[in-house]
Order: C-alpha cells, then sequence, then structure tokens
C-alpha cells in the first residue's frame, strides 16, 4: 500500500494545513465572500507556515517541498475557500519562477519578502485579446541601455491592484512564443495603474483587475532567465498551477461532499432520512467515486511534476481538466441532495458552487487541456 498512501511526513504537512484552515479560513470564508474582503492577514499567517514559498528551495528561504505536498496544503485551505487558497497557489507560482529561473540579483531582491509574504505575487500572462493563445501575447518590452520599457495590458490578473510584484510576460523579439521574455514589474513602478475591479461570480475574497503598462521603465536585471525563454517559463509555472487549481477543486468538492452527507442523514421526508433512500446513496456514491479518481491522477501527476518526468505536462493537463471537471460535478449534485436550502447563502454549497466554476477556465481552460493531452498523444 505504501506507494499508493501519503507518508508520515506528508500527513503531517496536511495535518497542518487542515488544523490552519479550521481555524483561520473555514469560520471566516462565507463573510469575505459576501462582503468582497480581501484577506491579507489571513494570507501572512499561512506564510507564517511556510504556505507562502512551499516550493522554493531551502537556499531561497522557502520550505522546497514537492508539488504533491504543495497539492495536500491547497486542497485543505480550499476546504473552507478555494478562491483564497488559490491566491495563495497563484504567489507560490510566482515566488517559484523567480527562484527557479531568476538570477541571484533578482531573487535576493524579491524572495525574502515573498517569503513571508509581506509583498505578495501575481503571475501576467493573459491579454485582453490573448487568452488560450497566449503565445500571441502583445505587451511589448524594448531594451533601452540598462532597462526595458514595457507597454501592454495584462487581463484577469488576480492581486491586480493590490499585489506588489507582477511576475509578467512580455514581447522581446518575434511573433510567437520564442520572442516572449519574462520581466519582474513593481506596483509602485512609474506607468502602472489598474484597471477597475472585476465584478466576478465568485472568487469575491480576492482582488482581481486588469494591470496596465505605459513605457514602464523596468531594470534588465528584473529579467527572469535569458530573453526568449519567457514562454517556457510560463508553461513550466502553468505545470504546477494546474496542480494547484486542480487541488482546490478536490478539497471545495470534500467540503461539499461531507456537507451532503451530514443534511442528508438530517433532513427526513416521507418518513425518514433522505440519507436513507437507495437513490440518495447512489448520489453519495458516484460522487465519491468521482473525487477519489480525480485525487488519485492528481496526487500521480504531482509526483511526475516533482520528479520532472517526460510526462508531467500531460499528466498536469489531465489532472487538473478531471478535478477541476468532477469538482464542479460533485457540487452541483451536493446542491441538488440540499434541495432549495442550497440555493441559499446559509449553506456554504452555493458558494462553493461558485467558487469552483472558474476553475475549468484559468490555467488553461479544460478544452485546451484535452488539446495537450490530444497532442501528446498523437505525437507517439
Amino acid at each position: 500500500m505504501q506507494q499508493f498512501d501519503l507518508s508520515d511526513e506528508q500527513r503531517q504537512i496536511q495535518e497542518m494545513a487542515q488544523a490552519f484552515t479550521a481555524d483561520a479560513i473555514t469560520p471566516h470564508a462565507a463573510e469575505w465572500d459576501e462582503k468582497h474582503i480581501f484577506p491579507r492577514d489571513t494570507i501572512r499567517a499561512a506564510a507564517e507556515l511556510g504556505f507562502g514559498s512551499i516550493y522554493v528551495s531551502e537556499e531561497s528561504g522557502g520550505i522546497g517541498l514537492g508539488r504533491l505536498e504543495a497539492a495536500l496544503i491547497m486542497e485543505a485551505m480550499a476546504y473552507g475557500c478555494p478562491s483564497t487558497s488559490a491566491f495563495i497557489s497563484i504567489h507560490n507560482m510566482a515566488a517559484w519562477m523567480i527562484d527557479r529561473f531568476g538570477g541571484d540579483e533578482v531573487k535576493q531582491k524579491y524572495l525574502p519578502s515573498m517569503v513571508t509574504m509581506e509583498r505578495i505575487g501575481s503571475y501576467c500572462l493573459t491579454e485582453p485579446s490573448s487568452g488560450s493563445d497566449a503565445a500571441a501575447l502583445k505587451t511589448r518590452a524594448v531594451k533601452d541601455g540598462d532597462d526595458y520599457i514595457v507597454s501592454g495590458s495584462k487581463a484577469f490578473i488576480s492581486g491586480g491592484g493590490e499585489n506588489d510584484i507582477y511576475v509578467t510576460m512580455v514581447r522581446t523579439g518575434e511573433d510567437g512564443p520564442k520572442g516572449i521574455s519574462c520581466l519582474v514589474i513593481e506596483k509602485d513602478m512609474t506607468g502602472v495603474s489598474f484597471g477597475a475591479q472585476e465584478k466576478k461570480l465568485g472568487w469575491h475574497s480576492q482582488p482581481t483587475a486588469q494591470v496596465n503598462f505605459d513605457e514602464v521603465r523596468v531594470p534588465a536585471a528584473n529579467r527572469v532567465g535569458a530573453e526568449g525563454e519567457g514562454f517556457r517559463i510560463a508553461m513550466m509555472g502553468l505545470d504546477g498551477g494546474r496542480l494547484n487549481i486542480g487541488a482546490c477543486s478536490l478539497g471545495g468538492a470534500q467540503r461539499c461532499l461531507d456537507e451532503a452527507i451530514a443534511y442528508t442523514k438530517d433532513r427526513k421526508q416521507f418518513g425518514k432520512a433522505i440519507a436513507d433512500f437507495q437513490n440518495t446513496q447512489f448520489t453519495l456514491a458516484d460522487m465519491e467515486t468521482d473525487l477519489q479518481a480525480a485525487r488519485y491522477l492528481l496526487y500521480v501527476a504531482a509526483a511526475k511534476v516533482s520528479a520532472n518526468a517526460p510526462d508531467k505536462t500531460k499528466f498536469a493537463a489531465m489532472a487538473k481538466r478531471l478535478a477541476t471537471d468532477n469538482g464542479s460535478s460533485i457540487v452541483d449534485r451536493a446542491l441538488q441532495l440540499h434541495g432549495g436550502y442550497g440555493y441559499l447563502q446559509d449553506y456554504p454549497i452555493e458558494r462553493f458552487w461558485r467558487d469552483l466554476r472558474v476553475h475549468s477556465i484559468l490555467e488553461g481552460t479544460n478544452q485546451v487541456m484535452r488539446m495537450i493531452v490530444g497532442r501528446e498523444l498523437t505525437r507517439q
């Protein structure tokens, strides 16, 4: 069984994240959602446990864990609030990209404050006119002495307007992926501005806005990797981001399954508990099966990404697709089992239904995930 089970250390990490969630996230998540509160203090408290630098190397001040451990943490926090867990995931992705690909100067400049989440990072790839076709991005950076002059816009940026650091993909060369580079841009640099906060279906506990660059002067020392490596760096970051967003769906689905079991055991119709009806048990059984199938595929994919396996991108795409599709389906069935009460904000189900819906869109739509997997299969 050992190869299919968590190690003692992994269980300890999972239990620590679960305890933090039960104490600091779950009791407050409904209020954060209703009042659109960005829980900055809670996020910094998570960083005190190392959750702001999960797979940043120990040499750079992080806790140097693998992608499976990261998934366990994200899954645990999403049990309380998928929106907040996903926000912390994005910061981790930005910090890892600087640590993994940045030179000593850019790492020393940004990572100490990112590890503590004193400064929080955003990942900037998507543009108003390039979503799934990310390699078509138009934000341009022109070399000027020891600086780059950056102009353009990024859309749907988690942390836009609130975060301090923007790990940004820019075009420094030819059209297509080979002309893209990665720069770290700060909120307070002259020429950086933000659009209005987006009014979203879910993810109300985190800010989202367009980020605009109007001839922003960025030191060349802020480049992460060499010129032309930005798209490769961005895609490698997305392997981990896809695992994390899938893990957030698992955590949200587990919460809603638990809520559905408790509700159907307590709610009585026609003289007995709803849970005693065979149809209810069939529905719960299918929800549990779908959840476990997605969970174990995601754990395998996380192990492959940590090991840099040749098929890691294919497995990350499959796991993200299955976990986010199954997660939304499980939450939808949990809402149905609650009947009319599931549609009310007095119960947590409707919040999870809204929060998990975007997971099949971001970090690459699930249609793009299928494209990645299909392309890999037909290459063989």
